[in-house]
């Protein structure tokens, strides 16, 4: 999978390139670009109380900066592993809940306009993405049986067969200068990549909501080295 993304994005850099490299009245640059940084994972959902996690993200970015237009346009894969906290109990007969944690790992391949608020040096940043993610994956087997919230039965790892394709939307800005360059980003999941669950007819959702929804909430902070 990760290859075909490669691909995928070396394909359109390629095209594009060629593309506006016919207006040869312009003085059109391309830039590549390797970034990595932290991450904070949520997802926003009614059927579980969760905890934002922490994780790391790295990728790629090819730009194609066009001097006589008013915007930047730019393909980016990125790699990312993300942690989020679900509440659960040890047991009916023990009320208590605790945070208990799951992994989740993304590719992502983003294009991204890039909006010249003064030059290159400062742009606000906004493109649709598309997503491969693992299922969820506890980090503590020891956690297998636990119940989540307010369900009855419903055990922790019966909910790691979350969707893994998801469209999202990125939004956010990046600053800098021609060599290095700082970005926040937004990525928010357009689809619902709990859905999968839906069609799981082996979950026993006694006690809270069986229809399941959640959609992903990402904050990326990265340093980018462009060449």
């Amino acid at each position: 999978m990760k290859k075909q993304l490669f691909l995928l994005v070396a394909f359109s850099i390629a095209f594009v390139t060629t593309a506006l490299a016919q207006h040869q009245r312009y003085s059109i640059k391309n830039g590549i670009g390797i970034y990595g940084g932290l991450t904070q994972f949520d997802i926003i959902t009614d059927n579980f109380q969760t905890v934002k996690g922490e994780g790391w993200i790295g990728g790629l970015s090819a730009t194609v900066d066009l001097p006589h237009k008013w915007y930047t346009v730019s393909y980016n894969i990125q790699l990312s592993e993300n942690n989020v906290g679900i509440f659960a109990r040890p047991s009916n007969v023990i009320a208590n809940e605790e945070e208990i944690d799951y992994k989740l790992f993304t590719a992502q391949v983003a294009f991204l306009f890039h909006a010249k608020v003064l030059q290159d040096y400062i742009t606000v940043d906004v493109g649709p993405m598309i997503q491969y993610n693992s299922e969820l994956e506890l980090k503590d087997d020891n956690h297998e049986n636990y119940i989540i919230g307010s369900y009855n039965n419903l055990l922790a790892k019966d909910i790691t067969g979350i969707s893994q394709f998801n469209v999202n939307g990125a939004v956010g800005a990046t600053a800098g200068f021609k060599g290095f360059k700082l970005r926040a980003q937004y990525i928010y999941g357009f689809t619902n990549m709990l859905n999968k669950l839906n069609n799981n007819n082996d979950l026993d959702t006694t006690g809270g909501n069986n229809k399941f929804k959640g959609n992903q909430s990402m904050l990326a902070f990265t340093a980018i080295i462009v060449f």
